[in-house]
């Protein structure tokens, strides 16, 4: 089977399709290193064969749209096309067709400090743009079907990524990390939707990397200042804790009111960190 062939955007104007899961702990329970400022890039660097397994993972699972291992890589053109490729073998071999989205993360990601769960990193919306740009032009051309600009924690980093989108006639979906009906930067979530509402390039936007509390309010407000498909894909409540590099997990994990999120308009809906494949088959049944 090959990858799917028609736009993403397409499928989103018709139905729910279903993302994958969190790849650090599908490779973490490979038994993959993943310690040092690249997390899931290093395995990709190291071992591109274990990140094509984890994709795999999620293929089996039945997840229809694979993010790479790109999200905490800089702006090195070798891995950023090497994980856009290990993911297209991997949607090639599924029995269903399957999109690629090269992940797009955060300044604060390649940092690795936690610097995404905060946002307001000093730089201007030029800086941010200046760093992005490499990186996402490095996508691109390694034939993604669509760009993840994924975890964006402020709408300065919303507007850097947008302009750099500008004219490309790329398609990506925006989402951002969100906490208490906020940015994670605290920006009401009505402004930082709203720069996305115009933008031609976003084919979707809403949240991910959050506690899944959150995400219904959150996709409330993008509904009132967008008609475009809204995303969402959290973590399992966990917090993480960069001094440590561990998650702090919730004594009681937040329920998953998948079709209320459905009927606030999420068209595209999987799971970030801690969310596995067989999470993700559950979420099949749901959606199906």
């Amino acid at each position: 089977m090959p990858r799917a062939t028609g736009p993403l955007g397409e499928a989103l104007a018709r139905r729910a399709v279903l993302l994958d899961g969190g790849l650090s702990n599908q490779l973490a329970d490979q038994g993959c290193d993943l310690s040092g400022g690249l997390w899931t890039g290093r395995v990709l660097a190291e071992r591109p064969d274990q990140v094509e397994a984890a994709h795999g993972a999620y293929v089996r699972a039945g997840a229809e749209v694979l993010i790479t291992a790109s999200y905490q890589i800089g702006d090195d053109p070798v891995l950023l096309e090497r994980g856009v490729r290990v993911a297209a073998r991997a949607a090639r071999a599924a029995a269903h067709p399957v999109w690629v989205a090269a992940s797009v993360g955060p300044y604060g990601a390649v940092l690795a400090d936690g610097s995404e769960y905060r946002g307001r990193y000093g730089l201007t919306v030029a800086e941010l743009a200046g760093f992005h740009r490499p990186r996402i032009g490095a996508l691109l051309a390694s034939g993604p079907d669509v760009l993840a600009l994924e975890t964006v924690p402020d709408t300065d980093e919303a507007e850097a990524l947008l302009r750099v989108l500008a004219g490309t006639g790329a398609r990506a979906w925006l989402s951002y990390t969100v906490a208490g009906g906020r940015t994670r930067a605290g920006q009401p979530l009505a402004e930082a939707f709203a720069l996305a509402a115009a933008a031609p390039e976003v084919i979707a936007v809403g949240v991910n990397c959050c506690d899944p509390a959150d995400v219904l309010p959150a996709l409330e407000a993008a509904a009132r200042v967008t008609a475009k498909p809204l995303v969402a894909y959290p973590n399992d409540g966990s917090v993480w804790d960069a001094a440590t590099g561990t998650w702090n997990a919730p004594a009681t994990p937040a329920p998953w009111p998948v079709p209320a999120w459905r009927s606030a308009g999420a068209r595209l809906i999987g799971g970030c960190c801690r969310i596995g494949p067989d999470q993700i088959t559950a979420l099949r049944s749901r959606l199906a």
